[in-house]
């Protein structure tokens, strides 16, 4: 092999011809030595050899139509210009690996952005379910509180309703003139309410605290509170004498305090 040819494929003009990064100048001069040299056109056809095999692996498929929207473009280009035939056959396979190439690319660079647009857009989508289902499973569980609340609300009315309902009224004596609070009493269903109207205000180390009189026995029956001034129930006493309401420490007491008591009313039969 002499100098010339030793120095042609040390450079990088076979490399750059193959993957058509040569220009016009260059071309002709590789085709030449190609076509001139053996040892030239063996080192070309090795290259290209391990270019395709290359690309083989690296290759993604492209949909049937490019090939033929390829060959459409290049009809479309060269309609009213005469083809001229190459002088070396291996130029012809040169562009046409150069047009695949590009196609390739394109291809793939088009794929890669769709395949981001649909993820973002998974994404996204995922979001808005998700956000649908919390919404979802927000209104449901009011659905479900709201219907409890009326259910409660139902039985309540149902029960102060009842002809066998009896009512008490409790008014506070001296010690707390504004004290107002209402008791409904069903013995047959054996059940209790009491409805808080009004409480005089108290400081904060003590709290009103209502019982059921038994034969010698307070029971307690809970704590009423002026921020809870709504109809609620209480636990029921059976054989109660008495409703019985004192002035206890925060937090409730577990023996009455009598001498504070500051509302009581007895229980009569009303049959």
């Amino acid at each position: 092999m002499n100098e010339k040819i030793t120095l042609f494929l040390n450079s990088d003009l076979l490399e750059n011809y193959l993957i058509g990064a040569t220009s016009k100048k260059e071309a002709e001069l590789v085709e030449t030595y190609i076509s001139k040299y053996p040892e030239v056109e063996h080192a070309y056809n090795t290259l290209q050899h391990n270019l395709e095999i290359v690309s083989k692996y690296h290759a993604v498929e492209a949909p049937a139509s490019v090939l033929e929207n390829v060959y459409n473009a290049i009809a479309e280009e060269t309609e009213d210009t005469p083809v001229l035939p190459l002088k070396v056959k291996t130029r012809r396979r040169a562009v046409f690996l150069r047009y695949t190439s590009i196609a390739a690319s394109l291809i793939a660079v088009i794929f890669a952005g769709a395949s981001s647009i649909f993820y973002i857009q998974n994404q996204e989508l995922k979001e808005e379910n998700q956000v649908v289902v919390d919404e979802i499973f927000d209104l449901r569980s009011d659905i479900d509180m709201n219907n409890k609340k009326l259910d409660e609300l139902m039985a309540q009315f149902k029960q102060l309703n009842n002809p066998e309902t009896q009512k008490y009224v409790i008014k506070g004596n001296n010690r707390a003139k504004n004290l107002k609070t209402v008791a409904y009493i069903n013995p047959k269903e054996k059940t209790s309410m009491i409805d808080v109207v009004s409480l005089p205000q108290l400081p904060k180390e003590q709290c009103y605290q209502i019982w059921a009189e038994l034969e010698g026995k307070m029971v307690n029956l809970g704590i009423l509170d002026e921020a809870d001034r709504q109809l609620r129930a209480i636990p029921y006493t059976e054989n109660a004498l008495g409703l019985n309401i004192t002035i206890e420490p925060k937090g409730g007491n577990t023996n009455a305090s009598l001498e504070n008591s500051v509302a009581e009313i007895s229980l009569k039969s009303r049959d």
